[in-house]
C-alpha cells in the first residue's frame, strides 16, 4: 500500500469515527460499518477529480457528511427494522410531496409515493443475503430529504417513459400494473377450452371481462399500504418476510394483513358481480371458479383465497 493510501485510510477511519461521534443517533453503528461507505463516496466525490487530494481536504469532506441522514441508510440497509420504520415515519411527507410534484393526479401521486419505498428496500438481493435496493446509493453527501426528492423524480421519469410505450385506457393500465391479467376477455381462454357453441363461448368470454374488471376496481381500492403488500407477494414474487420489510412490519403481521386483504377482494368481486350484473350468489361462485382457472396463477391464487402459508412452502420458504 502506498503512503498516499495508507495515509487516506487513516483518515477515512478518523473521518468515521469522528460520523458516528456527530450522528445524533448512530444506530448502533461501528466504524467498520461504515468505513467502505464513507470510502466510497470520498472517491466518487473528491478523489476521482483530485486522487492526491491533501488531509485538509479530505478531513473537510468527511466532516461535510450528513451523519444522522449516513447512519439511518446504512441501518436500514443492514436491517435495522426501527431503522426502516423511523425513515417511513420522518419522510413519508418529503416523498408524498415529491409524488404529488411528479404527478398529474392524486392517485398517480399515491402509487408513485408507495412504489418509492419498494425501490428503496430493493426488490433484488445481494449475494449477502440483503436487499440490492436504492438505499445503497445514497452517500451522506447530501441531505436524504433532498435525495429522496430526486429519487422519486427519477422513478417518475422513469415509470413516465415506459408508460409512453404503451397505448393503454387507465383502467388497462391499472389492471396491466396491479393484476397482470389480459386487457381482452377473450384472451382469457384458449381454443382448446373453448366451448364449440359460439354463443356459450362468447358468454364464457363476456364472464371472464366482469370478473377481471371486478378484481381490478377491487385491488384499485385498496388502501395504499394494502395494495403495495399485494403487489410485492403477488407480482414481484417477494416472500411474507421479505413483504413484511419492505412495509416496516413483522412476517406475521404481513401474513395476517394479507389474508385480510385476500377477503376483502373477494368480497368486493362478489358484490360488484351481484350488484352490478345481477348474478346470484351460486352463479358468481361458479364463475369466480371457472374464471380463476383460466387467470394467471397469482389471481388464481388470489380469487379462491389460498392461505399465505401454503403459498410461501411452496416457494421454498
Amino acid at each position: 500500500m502506498s503512503q498516499i493510501n495508507a495515509q487516506t485510510e487513516k483518515l477515512v477511519a478518523a473521518g468515521t469515527a469522528k460520523l458516528i461521534a456527530r450522528a445524533a443517533d448512530a444506530r448502533s453503528l461501528t466504524v467498520e460499518d461504515l468505513t467502505a461507505r464513507v470510502r466510497a463516496a470520498l472517491d466518487k466525490y473528491l478523489l476521482r477529480d483530485d486522487p492526491q487530494a491533501q488531509p485538509v481536504a479530505v478531513n473537510e469532506f468527511l466532516d461535510s457528511l450528513h451523519a444522522d441522514d449516513l447512519c439511518l441508510i446504512v441501518a436500514c440497509e443492514r436491517g435495522d427494522q426501527t431503522a426502516w420504520h423511523d425513515l417511513v415515519e420522518r419522510f413519508g411527507a418529503t416523498v408524498r410531496s415529491a409524488a404529488r410534484n411528479a404527478s398529474s393526479n392524486e392517485d398517480a401521486a399515491e402509487d408513485l409515493a408507495q412504489s418509492i419505498w419498494a425501490e428503496l428496500h430493493g426488490l433484488r438481493v445481494r449475494a449477502d443475503g440483503r436487499p440490492a435496493g436504492k438505499l445503497a446509493y445514497y452517500s451522506g453527501r447530501g441531505s436524504l430529504g433532498g435525495w429522496l426528492r430526486a429519487v422519486v423524480g427519477q422513478l417518475a421519469v422513469d415509470q413516465h417513459r415506459k408508460s409512453a410505450r404503451l397505448v393503454q385506457t387507465e383502467e388497462d393500465a391499472e389492471f396491466d400494473r396491479l393484476a397482470r391479467a389480459s386487457n381482452r376477455p377473450e384472451e382469457s381462454f384458449s381454443a382448446a377450452q373453448s366451448p364449440s357453441d359460439p354463443e356459450s363461448a362468447l358468454s364464457e368470454q363476456r364472464a371472464a371481462g366482469d370478473v377481471e374488471a371486478a378484481l381490478a376496481a377491487a385491488v384499485a381500492s385498496l388502501a395504499p399500504e394494502d395494495r403495495l403488500l399485494v403487489k410485492l407477494y403477488y407480482f414481484d414474487g417477494l416472500r411474507l418476510r421479505e413483504a413484511g420489510a419492505v412495509l416496516g412490519v413483522h412476517e406475521a403481521t404481513a401474513s395476517r394483513r394479507l389474508t385480510r386483504v385476500q377477503g376483502e377482494i373477494r368480497k368486493q368481486v362478489e358484490a360488484a358481480l351481484m350488484k352490478e350484473h345481477g348474478w346470484t350468489r351460486d352463479e358468481t361462485t361458479r364463475t369466480l371458479a371457472e374464471a380463476a382457472t383460466h387467470l394467471e396463477t397469482d389471481l388464481e391464487m388470489m380469487l379462491t383465497e389460498a392461505v399465505p402459508g401454503e403459498r410461501q412452502a411452496q416457494q421454498g420458504d
